[in-house]
């Protein structure tokens, strides 16, 4: 297994003259999954730190690590079960006093979880987050007999405020809602996180003000399904207002929009981000096929005209707009007919960014009771080429870009190298997409600085700072 995430860049956004609890002990937290579950991580971070518990650079040495798994495809419920076992042999070893396990793979795996791993001192559902506290005084006062926190799913949901953030000061997500209530016949989110409930937009707005004030400048908005927001409380998206409301708070720069599902793109929609100075042309779109009848077996509910027409309109109305989709591989019944249908569509269409997933058998989701399940090999062929031909279409994107100017978002520098740092265009999400490799004089992250990009190195950029920074 790869090495342990640690907490060295964390930064806190707790309110500077809040007093601190005494001190009862020191943890650790290893984050995985998706963004929507870092911001569960933060803020669970926050809400020990505000128990009384210092936070540990390293799991070796502190009291106890906290594990927030990720229980979305089997790949990622293997991925959590090693890190859960990683950890219980470090406390075996004493390098630890505990382990508690929170997030997807706890609420869904409830049952078996103690007993795969019975080294796990607390279990906490994604529903308990917010008891993660009363769970760590559990373990440290060795209460052995009540070993899990489950409750069920609020009707709103919980706050993100007081995090302790894993991100770059400059950068955070903020999550506009919880659950889902698309029933796509491959997904076990509305299982596991349940229906879907949108966060008020005030408390979206006094969450987006506490980032701002910590220095935040980039905004990635997350959420199961964000063009949804809105409609399960007011009967209509409001996701256009909620950006109007966004684009006030101030120290804010660029809002990216993440998890945009295909349907509920108004014209109100377009044009406010087509308008917007801080709305960064950037929009993340899984469309995951566009056979029409896969995407009935997949319960989409879009056919492929209308997600043509949709990306039309994107194209023709927002100037300078990246879109990022994915695309899962060899769905149950997808013939060959179809696979090429996908392959030829993502040809022509050209999208500057592309995930694609072979498709995963989880026996808890109805495609699992659907016909023509594929053999693995055929749908990491079909993954592969999928990736191969959107490869050329990155590579292509890329070397257009050389001599063309572009503001770059500095996230680092680069160690041992003078007046090197790394950063982003709008057109890179952190931690999905590439990153501008860029020279100039004293810079710092959280900077924008116009550059020029001078090279292109496959899915990254190489460029020289033309202007100053602000």
């Amino acid at each position: 297994m790869g090495g342990i995430p640690s907490l060295r860049n964390v930064r806190s956004i707790l309110p500077r003259n809040r007093p601190q609890n005494g001190v009862k002990g020191t943890c650790s937290l290893i984050s995985l999954g998706c963004p929507k579950n870092l911001v569960d991580s933060e803020r669970m971070l926050g809400l020990l730190n505000l128990g009384g518990y210092h936070l540990a650079p390293h799991p070796e040495g502190s009291d106890f690590v906290v594990i927030n798994t990720c229980g979305f495809l089997q790949a990622a419920r293997d991925e959590s079960l090693a890190t859960i076992r990683e950890m219980v042999r470090l406390k075996e070893k004493g390098s630890t006093r505990g382990v508690i396990v929170a997030g997807c793979m706890a609420q869904r795996d409830r049952q078996s979880l103690l007993e795969q791993c019975p080294g796990i001192d607390q279990i906490v559902g994604l529903h308990g987050r917010d008891e993660i506290a009363l769970a760590a005084d559990r373990l440290m006062d060795g209460f052995s007999e009540q070993r899990t926190i489950f409750r069920p799913a609020p009707s709103r949901p919980l706050s993100d405020l007081d995090r302790l953030r894993l991100t770059p000061r400059h950068l955070a997500f903020l999550k506009i809602s919880e659950g889902c209530d698309r029933l796509c016949t491959f997904c076990s989110i509305p299982q596991i996180r349940g229906k879907h409930f949108s966060k008020p937009i005030d408390e979206v707005i006094a969450e987006a003000e506490q980032l701002a004030a910590d220095g935040v400048r980039e905004l990635n908005i997350v959420a199961q399904d964000t063009t949804y927001y809105g409609v399960d409380t007011d009967g209509r998206p409001r996701l256009a207002e909620l950006l109007g409301r966004l684009e006030e708070v101030a120290g804010v720069q660029w809002i990216r929009l993440m998890y945009l599902y295909p349907m509920y793109f108004s014209d109100e929609l377009i044009e406010r981000i087509s308008q917007s100075k801080k709305i960064v042309p950037y929009l993340d779109l899984p469309l995951q096929h566009i056979n029409d009848r896969v995407l009935k077996r997949m319960a989409r509910r879009v056919t492929r005209s209308e997600t043509e027409q949709l990306l039309d309109r994107l194209r023709e109305q927002i100037a300078g707009l990246v879109l990022r989709t994915t695309v899962i591989a060899g769905f149950p019944g997808e013939s060959e007919e179809q696979f090429q249908e996908i392959l030829d569509f993502i040809v022509r269409r050209r999208f500057e960014r592309l995930g694609v997933f072979p498709y995963s058998f989880e026996p808890d989701t109805p495609s699992a009771r659907l016909d023509g399940q594929l053999p693995e090999e055929i749908r990491q062929n079909r993954r592969d080429r999928l990736l191969a031909a959107q490869q050329k279409i990155a590579f292509a994107w890329n070397e257009s870009q050389v001599g063309r100017q572009w503001e770059v978002l500095i996230d680092r520098d680069i160690p041992g190298e003078e007046n090197a740092y790394v950063g982003r265009t709008y057109a890179d999400a952190p931690e999905i997409d590439g990153v501008v490799y860029v020279t100039g004089e004293n810079l710092s992250p959280g900077q924008i600085v116009p550059c020029e990009v001078v090279a292109a190195r496959d899915y990254d950029l190489i460029a020289a700072a033309v202007g100053k920074p602000y």
